[in-house]
């Protein structure tokens, strides 16, 4: 069932699914997709290494092009600004999820993240938006732990000038459907 004025969810299976996200640029994602790969997601080959903007989002097909059109706009009305990934987080016991933490830029990526979910897709979240990097999803507990301790002292820094348009249709592979630079 709907909320009132709002559609129909699209069909995941028969959607396309899109994301938003900032990349890690080299040498740090590929460096932490390796990682991930590692501690046993076989599916993080797919995957990118990025900072979500949007998570995975069902939409119909004719949602993607006025999404890319919003997306255009939020980009221009945007400026680039520093990220410092530090240190390792987590959101267990809630999700087992371990995590690089975003040390810097999080005030900008808070506000892209409102920015790009005020469009046409309309996604609500499930938890409160915490901007990261995710190195170990729903592994077993020990396999989260090393990821915790492997990565509490990584450290680095660089310009967010971009983000993407990410898209898949139900193949799992996350391709890169446009890319937007800061231009705020």
């Amino acid at each position: 069932m709907t909320s009132p004025g709002q559609a129909d969810q699209p069909d995941p299976t028969t959607s396309p699914v899109v994301g938003v996200a900032l990349p890690v640029p080299e040498p740090w994602g590929s460096y932490l997709q390796q990682l991930r790969v590692a501690y046993g997601e076989d599916r993080a080959q797919h995957i990118p290494t990025h900072i979500t903007l949007m998570p995975p989002t069902p939409v119909a097909p004719e949602q993607v092009d006025p999404l890319r059109q919003h997306l255009a706009r939020v980009a221009a009305g945007h400026a680039a600004f520093e990220v410092l990934l530090r240190g390792t987080g987590t959101f267990r016991p809630v999700s087992d999820v371990v995590y690089v933490q975003v040390a810097q830029g999080v005030s900008s990526c808070e506000r892209l993240e409102r920015a790009v979910r005020s469009g046409p897709v309309d996604r609500a979240l499930e938890f409160p938006y915490h901007p990261h990097v995710t190195i170990a999803h729903d592994r077993p507990e020990p396999v989260l732990e090393r990821a915790f301790s492997d990565l509490e002292a990584f450290s680095c820094a660089f310009t967010a000038d971009a983000f993407r348009l990410y898209l898949h249709s139900g193949d799992g592979v996350w391709r890169v459907e446009a890319e937007f630079a800061l231009e705020g």
